[in-house]
């Protein structure tokens, strides 16, 4: 199976997995410190909302801008779950071997929305974490991001990025691998990573 070119796929069911969670983002978590080290929930749900807002953009307009992102606030909840909808929309309309052009270069959609899956559902993952709940990626899921995460996150790339890798929990689920892979710890989700 061609992972890369199940980027739409993935992306769809990593703002599922967002869109689903049980855990409520309340004002009073939004200082809450989370596995991204020097991140509070707040600055985590604008990153997360701006990450969404791009790839929407991208998708539909068959560029990538890099902002501006917007401010989180006390309704960086709402945002959030308003951008993810937007972009189950984008994903939907945009064929897979459209053509996205960032910078001087360009990728496929499916591509774009592959590395933008990893992205949504991994600070997914940190937002349930800083909420309490640590609620893990869905089994499927997880194993489709890691084989992506595989093939576009070589180690040369991660500086700034993601922590090196951990060793994944023994026994280890789909979702703790993805999370070591990513240099998370699925155990003590309390733990910082760079990103």
């Amino acid at each position: 199976m061609d992972v890369l070119g199940q980027g739409p796929r993935l992306l769809e069911r990593a703002v599922r997995y967002v869109l689903a969670m049980p855990a409520p983002v309340t004002p009073d978590l939004l200082a809450r410190a989370t596995p991204c080290a020097g991140w509070d929930l707040r600055m985590l749900l604008g990153h997360l909302t701006g990450s969404l807002t791009t790839l929407s953009h991208a998708l539909a307009a068959g560029s990538l801008n890099a902002g501006p992102w917007p401010g989180p606030d006390a309704g960086a909840a709402a945002g959030l779950h308003h951008q993810a909808r937007r972009l189950l929309a984008a994903c939907a309309a945009a064929p897979a071997d459209q053509v996205i052009a960032i910078g001087g270069h360009e990728l496929t959609a499916s591509i774009l929305a592959a590395a933008g899956a990893i992205e949504t559902a991994v600070h997914g993952w940190d937002v349930s974490a800083a909420c309490g709940t640590a609620e893990p990626i869905p089994p499927a899921l997880a194993t489709g991001l890691l084989a992506a995460a595989a093939l576009l996150i070589p180690p040369g790339t991660r500086h700034g990025l993601f922590a090196d890798p951990l060793p994944p929990p023994v026994p280890a689920t789909a979702s703790s691998q993805l999370l070591a892979f990513l240099g998370r710890d699925a155990e003590r989700p309390g733990a910082s990573s760079p990103g």
